[in-house]
């Protein structure tokens, strides 16, 4: 198996205030994987990747990038990473063009007009390539700052906040784009808090609350060893209680329903076959598989 494109060990960050943005964190990113960060505002989400970009220095602990320490050789490290950041800023007077092969000569790299208009297409720029920053919309201002990151060919794309106070269909674009760089073998972090985010587009989650990274997981293998399911029962004949002879079942009463939490190891066989015994009958039945907002949330309110 290849070395990990981003290694971290022993990660920590305190502030001067004292505030302790990051505890002990250690996780491996692989080449060609999307992965999202998920998180509550002010998990250390930006923390940890403004480190890593060598934007803030760490308290404790080391990091390398494609085998680069991002202390001892930050060049090089920092070549390999595009990092598009949460807040918007760039020269509002540049023009669009002129930004971006800017930005691509911060990289040292020689110029390449049609490098610049392939990224500028892709991210449907080419028509406003002359128009300047301050013309544009938060969204195409957006699509700039992702165009500026990709401007030097790099090998790892930061996504902070991607989509923050964008509209439904430009947070669409950028999924697809997304895919197209993970297709061309970019390795693609991004932090959210938007749950969709993580579960449309993430090989693999990590979730971050009080600056320690609580899970590290494959989004399918999450859901599945975290989800719970939820079984409805609607009975024929209302329950005034539970009865006692179901007290081994995490069982509810919501009107007229019935409602069972199961995980999926145990299946409702054993409840169903009770209720048949106890003479409980039921006229409909259904099930509802949590989301991974529901394990996430479940997660960052687990007591320490």
């Amino acid at each position: 198996m290849s070395a990990p494109v981003i290694s971290i060990q022993g990660l920590g960050k305190t502030y001067k205030g004292g505030l302790e943005a990051l505890k002990n964190i250690d996780l491996t990113i692989e080449k060609g994987e999307i992965f999202a960060l998920l998180g509550p505002n002010g998990a250390g989400k930006t923390t940890l990747i403004s480190i890593v970009c060598g934007i803030v220095t760490p308290s404790a602990g080391r990091v390398s990038v494609g085998g680069h320490d991002i202390g001892r050789d930050y060049r090089a490290a920092r070549r390999m990473i595009g990092l598009v950041p949460q807040e918007l800023h760039t020269d509002a007077f540049e023009s669009v063009i002129a930004t971006v092969t800017f930005s691509r000569g911060l990289f040292g790299c020689p110029p390449n007009p049609a490098f610049v208009e392939k990224v500028l297409k892709e991210l449907s720029l080419w028509d406003k390539r002359k128009a300047k920053i301050m013309e544009l919309s938060g969204g195409m201002k957006r699509r700039v700052m992702i165009a500026k990151a990709l401007s030097h060919d790099p090998e790892l794309l930061f996504l902070d906040e991607p989509t923050a106070g964008v509209d439904v269909e430009l947070r669409r674009d950028m999924w697809a784009l997304v895919r197209r760089l993970r297709e061309g073998g970019v390795t693609v972090i991004l932090t959210t808090h938007y749950i969709d985010e993580a579960e449309e587009m993430a090989d693999r989650i990590g979730v971050i609350s009080k600056g320690k990274l609580i899970v590290v997981e494959e989004k399918a293998a999450l859901m599945k060893k975290l989800g719970k399911k939820q079984l409805t029962l609607h009975l024929r004949q209302p329950l005034a209680a539970i009865p006692a002879e179901l007290s081994g079942f995490p069982l509810a009463l919501k009107g007229g329903d019935l409602e069972y939490t199961f995980d999926n190891r145990e299946g409702v066989g054993p409840l169903l076959r009770r209720l048949d015994e106890l003479g409980i009958g039921y006229s409909d039945l259904n099930t509802k598989q949590s989301s991974l907002e529901d394990i996430f949330v479940s997660l960052i309110h687990k007591p320490e």
